[in-house]
């Protein structure tokens, strides 16, 4: 249960929807953490008009993938007195479904172009993906055509998605490889395993050589900044801010002696009632954070505020945030408050260029701030979480609560989620305990 009740155990739910955006997506299961364990793949919304002119549109998931469920090896982590991070443990890395090297080619023809989507579906780990001895231009970020950027390749954490375009040799007298690296800042190096670096055959001709290429032609890759990417409309930053937000995301050990992590005041956890029910069932009391309970870490947005959100990762960790019911403008970059020196010249500095490039998934790198920003035009309950599913199991993330009494006009929960509710012994009314006004009697103290 995140913002709304699951589906229970042997019942189904159709979803209807409407694409009103194009380009690339996924979809994926945020109950218990489900998207851990294999319930994500890609979505895909082709556009009316093609937005660059191509000849075939290939497809490149990539994941890291654990042996063991994702609750097992969680819970056998955050334990109290047990000290965070864990030992080192090292995942495979599964291209379209395939386990590393076993994945199947992707095929050229020679002269032809290509659109390859490539996307992390993953929980925790970053991929770097090269296709070396080609050159790669990315034309969509997200769901937003960009003006076109040359790269040697693309970095891609959890939840991020790049489209880039690809032009073949006009001869099939050789193949090549492509290069998909798995590697987490937060794991210890070892050799083949992190960083784990996959080869696969671009293959031109079933037989051909593969042509010789460095193993500096895929380490050394000038990968995308997408401060400097440009949004193909050019759309103008927002402005003025109307609302200011600073995130100081951290790792604590709370009273209960485990660790968690922090990107408000408190760890996230859902609410007794899913956050939609009580921003539809209580009012005018729905523009008060503190009745969705403190662990919902709810941010109340007035329609039409122009928000800033400012984050700062307060260590050297990595971390992908992502944003739902919205995409942002990234306005800048640099060095986080408490930076050290030492990563002072690496984190310097940067502001956007012509127009702020948007997306929905955003790379914060560690000892980094970046500020964001989003018009709340879109009433709803929207998830800001980290995309690193074992930061969000420890609290990363933070409920946008987001012009409740527009959506008390406008929107009503279909009677069979309700149903659902009630099949989960959930309430659908209430504040975060399921009581009235600020009554938070029965709900967890953090």
């Amino acid at each position: 249960m995140v913002t709304e009740c699951g589906i229970p155990p042997g019942k189904n739910f159709t979803y209807y929807v409407t694409p009103e955006q194009e380009g690339t997506y996924w979809v994926h299961g945020h109950y218990n953490h489900q998207v851990a364990d294999g319930l994500r793949t890609a979505f895909i919304i082709r556009e009316r008009t093609p937005i660059a002119d191509y000849d075939e549109d290939l497809l490149v998931t990539l994941e890291d993938w654990y042996p063991v469920p994702f609750i097992e090896r969680i819970t056998s982590i955050l334990q109290p007195g047990i000290p965070f991070p864990p030992p080192a443990s090292y995942p495979y890395g599964l291209i379209n479904g395939y386990n590393g090297n076993d994945t199947k080619p992707i095929h050229f023809s020679p002269g032809k172009k290509y659109r390859i989507r490539i996307l992390n579906i993953g929980m925790i780990e970053q991929f770097k993906f090269s296709l070396p001895g080609h050159k790669m231009q990315i034309i969509e970020v997200e769901g937003e055509r960009t003006v076109p950027y040359d790269v040697d390749g693309v970095i891609v954490g959890p939840g991020q998605r790049y489209s880039v375009l690809v032009e073949a040799k006009d001869a099939d007298e050789f193949n090549y490889i492509f290069n998909a690296t798995l590697f987490a800042d937060f794991v210890a190096s070892a050799p083949g395993l992190n960083p784990h670096y996959y080869l696969g055959l671009v293959e031109y001709k079933p037989g051909a050589p593969v042509y010789a290429t460095s193993d500096t032609d895929y380490l050394n890759i000038d990968p995308a900044v997408d401060i400097d990417l440009v949004p193909y409309d050019k759309e103008p930053l927002l402005e003025p801010v109307t609302k200011n937000i600073v995130f100081k995301f951290t790792t604590e050990i709370l009273a209960d002696n485990i660790t968690h992590s922090i990107l408000g005041n408190y760890p996230y956890s859902t609410a007794l009632v899913p956050n939609i029910y009580t921003a539809l069932s209580m009012g005018d009391l729905a523009t008060n954070p503190n009745v969705y309970g403190n662990q919902s870490q709810a941010q109340v947005l007035e329609y039409g505020d122009i928000v800033e959100v400012e984050l700062h990762a307060t260590s050297p960790l990595d971390h992908t945030f992502h944003l739902h019911g919205h995409k942002f403008q990234i306005v800048e970059y640099g060095p986080a408050f408490n930076a050290p020196d030492s990563y002072k010249a690496k984190r310097s500095f940067r502001r956007f260029k012509g127009a702020p490039l948007k997306r929905d998934t955003l790379l914060v790198s560690g000892f980094e701030y970046i500020k964001i920003r989003f018009k709340a035009d879109n009433p709803g309950v929207w998830l800001f979480h980290c995309h690193m599913d074992v930061h969000f199991y420890m609290g990363l993330a933070v409920m946008f609560i987001e012009a409740p009494l527009e959506l008390q006009k406008t929107v009503t929960m279909p009677e069979e989620m309700n149903q659902f509710c009630r099949d989960l012994n959930v309430k659908t009314s209430g504040n975060g305990a399921g009581n009235s006004g600020f009554n938070m009697t029965g709900l967890p103290v953090l």
